[in-house]
């Protein structure tokens, strides 16, 4: 109950030590990573220069400041909130950094570095804003309204302009004066605010048959028109942006948010139907669908062609020559893989970390959405906990999909590694979703310490006074 978030004990504090040791836990946690990523730097530059960087200081300055910054406000902000989230994306996002600086030219690190400190600000702004989760809930059709808002966006006329990539021209980039950036990563996180609130609310409907069908009760179709039609107008928006991998996520975080907040395996069936439906008109609808399926089926044929699997092959190229423990940083040959900052970014730390270096992030990945799946299960209402859940699935179906695209076990999807990649909005995006992860933990957290305290006085005067 939302009493019990509140109530303390007289001359009892009812988080007796919890939040500072979880404090100090993601404080050593911060410090680790911090020495592994100026670790990381030292080695990448004087596998460039042969020199120790003469900026080592004032990065190290950098690194540990953004990381304190963080600290500071989930101490200040979320005090019960899970200790190991930050520690991990600071570590991703320190050594993604140290790869874009490695591969050049010097204006990417610069870029990204900004980026990284807009993106912690948006973090503690986040956590500032953002007190209490319900507050979230009782905006869900004005966040519908800015999801649709920030997905159109790229197609107004002199507002949006296309990007071409290495098999297709997207249209999901938004220029203002100097500032571009990719409105759809912030959409992504209303969506999912939107679903997560729909569906705790529509749950008992969604999942129980109460509709008459002859002499059988079926589950009530009506619950899904509205829901349905968000979705549908998200895939048509995303299919004129010709952005397939967007599209692709949103579809699954539907149909996922969907079933954990049902558990009914008729919706994941039918989702499986609609994808396939889906698929096959996109690849007639969209070259550079079938593209990318025939790069995936046959790289080895298509290369040196418009569209072709140059990335991809130099891509595996590139692992091939990391094995195990890749050729050292500041040693492996990048630039023949296109995009290799963005897009593949994973196949660099591959090539020059080896297998070690990807098992890392993997892990690391892995261990983010541990963290996300166990605060979804610790969340006080059902609308929080479908929000965790869906924010978790956004991270890891995001990394899932494009680390399996470099490793030809899907086809590519044109995703960006979270966290790691070069690019603006995705960091920032991403990092306003771990701070909304925190504060549906630090609810959590509280709530279950505050009925742990108030229920311990009860149990113990239930045996009455002893002999």
């Amino acid at each position: 109950m939302p009493t019990l978030l509140s109530r303390r004990l007289p001359g009892q504090d009812a988080r007796p030590s919890g939040p500072n040791a979880r404090r100090r836990t993601e404080l050593g946690l911060l410090i680790l990573s911090a020495l592994i990523i100026v670790a990381a730097y030292v080695l990448a530059a004087a596998g460039t220069t042969a020199k120790i960087p003469g900026d080592l200081g004032p990065f190290l300055a950098i690194v540990i400041g953004l990381a304190l910054a963080a600290h500071i406000a989930n101490r200040l902000y979320a005090p019960d909130a899970n200790p190991v989230l930050l520690p991990l994306v600071s570590l991703l996002n320190g050594l993604g950094y140290v790869m874009i600086a490695r591969i050049g030219p010097p204006h990417f690190a610069t870029a990204q570095a900004g980026w990284t400190a807009v993106g912690v600000g948006a973090y503690i702004v986040t956590l500032i804003v953002v007190r209490r989760t319900r507050d979230l809930d009782r905006y869900r059709y004005l966040l519908l309204l800015a999801a649709v808002v920030l997905m159109l966006s790229p197609l107004i006329p002199h507002v949006g302009s296309s990007v071409s990539t290495v098999d297709s021209t997207v249209k999901l980039w938004v220029r203002i004066g100097p500032i571009s950036g990719q409105p759809v990563e912030l959409a992504k996180l209303a969506l999912c605010i939107f679903f997560a609130s729909y569906f705790a609310e529509k749950r008992e409907l969604l999942s129980v048959p109460t509709y008459r069908l002859g002499n059988r009760l079926i589950l009530d179709p009506r619950p899904l028109g509205p829901i349905l039609l968000a979705w549908g107008f998200a895939m048509l928006v995303l299919g004129a942006e010709r952005d397939i991998g967007f599209a692709l996520l949103i579809f699954v975080l539907f149909i996922s948010m969907l079933w954990l907040a049902t558990g009914r395996s008729l919706y994941v069936i039918v989702g499986l139907i609609l994808f396939a439906v889906g698929a096959l008109v996109a690849s007639h609808l969209f070259s550079q669908v079938d593209a990318r399926v025939e790069n995936w089926l046959h790289p080895w044929s298509r290369v040196n062609l418009v569209g072709g699997s140059d990335q991809l092959v130099q891509g595996i190229y590139g692992l091939g020559t990391g094995g195990l423990t890749g050729t050292g940083l500041g040693f492996g040959l990048l630039g023949y893989i296109p995009e290799v900052n963005s897009d593949y970014i994973f196949a660099a730390f591959g090539t020059e970390m080896g297998l070690l270096g990807t098992t890392l992030i993997v892990f690391s990945f892995v261990l983010i959405v541990g963290a996300g799946l166990r605060i979804a299960q610790t969340a006080r209402s059902e609308f929080a906990k479908l929000l965790a859940a869906g924010l978790t699935v956004i991270i890891g179906l995001q990394a899932f999909f494009i680390m399996a695209g470099i490793v030809r076990l899907l086809p590519l999807t044109g995703i960006t590694l979270p966290f790691m990649a070069y690019g603006g909005s995705s960091l920032v995006a991403n990092y306003i979703l771990i701070a909304l992860l925190m504060r549906v933990s630090d609810e959590g957290e509280r709530a279950i310490v505050a009925a742990q305290a108030t229920a311990t006085p009860v149990a113990s005067s239930a045996g009455g006074p002893s002999g």
